[in-house]
């Protein structure tokens, strides 16, 4: 695997192609020519050598779909919970276009296999297509909605539908986010409770009028601060709400 058109001498090569004398600089700078179509992406590379001759021939497959994937809409990588984290919004006319990419090297044999397999790896990502999770989707292209498209082979995604797609993700990052806070709100609260028990057994405990009043303040301090968060995390999920 290396990036397109950007390979870079490393000891893996180094260690194969030097003790058969093959110049590494050479192979590079072919694998980069041979790859730069795909720059930004990582693409599966193989060399055929004639060791006696010293020729060899570079060839490229196809990137892998999860790489196509994130090169469609500039990403380094997927979401670490799918589920629950999504990192972009696609058409079905995407998915098309990397399914006719992909349909040769795949072992479905029928156009709208590779399409919902392609759909399948969206899921994996966290990737939404026409706005729903790629579960849904695969419902929807069992039942026909996108024959169409798919029998046409359509790639092209109009201006307007991409603008339309752009904003519904905008939207779900915006709910994302609001749920993070909730979240981070509502376990800086939990936080605070334990804090303020602690410091009420430690005033219950003190021995002197000095260390009782100390340990009271302490947890008036900390029982200030639960309510705060609470505040917080119950201000975080009204915004979700709207």
């Amino acid at each position: 695997m290396v990036d397109g058109g950007e390979m870079k001498p490393g000891p893996t090569v180094g260690q194969k192609l030097g003790p058969i004398g093959i110049n590494i600089g050479q192979v590079i700078s072919e694998v980069n020519k041979a790859t730069q179509e795909f720059k930004g992406t990582k693409v599966p590379v193989s060399l055929d050598i004639d060791p006696k001759t010293k020729k060899f021939r570079v060839e490229v497959s196809s990137p892998p779909t999860s790489e196509l994937l994130k090169k469609e809409l500039g990403i380094e990588s997927g979401s670490g919970d799918h589920k629950k984290n999504k990192v972009g919004n696609i058409s079905i006319e995407t998915v098309i276009k990397i399914a006719k990419t992909k349909h040769s090297g795949m072992l479905a044999k029928e156009f709208k296999s590779a399409v919902k397999s392609v759909i399948g790896s969206c899921v994996s990502l966290g990737i939404l297509v026409e706005n729903k999770n790629g579960k849904d989707l695969e419902k929807d292209v069992d039942s026909g909605v996108f024959d169409s498209e798919i029998k046409s082979q359509k790639i092209e995604t109009s201006a307007e539908k991409k603008a339309k797609l752009k904003d519904y993700y905008n939207q779900v990052l915006k709910d994302q986010e609001a749920v993070k806070k909730a979240e981070e709100a509502a376990k800086a609260a939990e936080e605070a409770a334990k804090a303020a028990a602690t410091a009420a057994t430690g005033a219950q405990q003190a021995t002197s009028s000095g260390e009782a009043a100390k340990a009271g303040e302490a947890a008036k301090t900390a029982t200030a601060e639960a309510a705060k968060a609470g505040a917080t995390a119950a201000k975080a999920k009204e915004e979700k709400k709207k």
